[in-house]
């Protein structure tokens, strides 16, 4: 429960500083001033809030009385399970009650102040580069990721006809036609891309050719034209791993092959052992064990 009247936020700017005000003195409750915070969370006392104010301070307070509440309001009864847990579990779970409030408040202001879905957004995107009041409290702050590794996982996915590189969410990792070499490139793209240069349609046997589409198998690593395995450019953007004709086909055949050569090793072996004998000894053969069947 607020106290003292704040100004209320309209644009996106003015509630993304309203959200960053109420998130500092959460995140004071929570770690700099944890004693303080924790002797005020009293199990005896009746319902309590941490409340989170715009001015980058916090209190514990009762929930204010006003149904409905000018705003969302926190956890209700934190101080009740402060006994009933370890301290810093209890204080993980306030943080994740205390995240949730803040966005709850967020977008309360979003909604009532008519932002539209770019607003909205933005809104999102400010508040998701910031860690969350969890993450702080429990030391387990991520580390946003380098860019530059995801573009090496997308080296492979390449554009037909085109000196550009497709980006990772385009090709889906899968390989495709790859286009002429860089000088600035790596050493080992190079290579791998002098091989592509080289390769020859597993399907028909023609050369590469860079004005065709081409697709790599990733079980055989095979090229293949796009049309010789029926694969399109745009079917081949939400192939997650591509597996040609005769990969797929040769463990189906696998499968069958080996399921007809059991059968048939039990009809052969019915004839010299009797029915109860030749199936034990089946089992015997295809688990390999075969110096048990005499």
């Amino acid at each position: 429960m607020e106290g003292i009247p704040q100004p209320i936020p309209r644009t996106v700017e003015e509630v993304f500083s309203d959200f960053k005000g109420r998130r500092s003195g959460l995140i004071k409750a929570l770690t700099t001033d944890v004693e303080k915070f924790y002797q005020q969370c009293d199990p005896e006392k009746e319902n309590l809030c941490l409340y989170g104010l715009p001015n980058e301070t916090w209190e514990v307070n009762l929930p204010v009385e006003e149904v409905p509440p000018e705003l969302p309001e926190p956890a209700l009864g934190i101080n009740f399970a402060r006994d009933g847990m370890q301290e810093k579990d209890w204080l993980s779970l306030v943080a994740v009650h205390s995240d949730s409030w803040l966005l709850a408040v967020a977008f309360y202001f979003g909604a009532r102040f008519g932002f539209g879905k770019n607003e909205r957004k933005r809104l999102f995107q400010m508040i998701n580069d910031l860690p969350t009041i969890f993450e702080v409290v429990t030391g387990n702050v991520k580390q946003p990721k380098d860019q530059s590794g995801a573009h090496n996982n997308s080296s492979k996915s390449k554009s037909s006809g085109k000196h550009s590189r497709q980006t990772e969410s385009q090709t889906k990792g899968v390989k495709m036609s790859p286009p002429p070499p860089k000088d600035d490139d790596e050493s080992g793209e190079e290579e791998e891309e002098d091989d592509e240069q080289g390769a020859t349609c597993g399907a028909c046997g023609d050369n590469y050719g860079a004005d065709e589409f081409w697709i790599c198998c990733d079980v055989c690593e095979r090229w293949f034209h796009g049309k010789c395995v029926k694969i399109t450019p745009a079917k081949a953007e939400h192939i997650k791993q591509y597996k040609c004709p005769g990969c797929s086909s040769k463990r189906a055949r696998d499968a069958m092959l080996t399921s007809r050569g059991a059968e048939s090793l039990r009809k052969e072996m019915a004839t010299f052992f009797g029915r109860e004998d030749a199936w034990r000894a089946a089992s015997l053969t295809e688990s390999g064990n075969p110096s048990l069947v005499v």
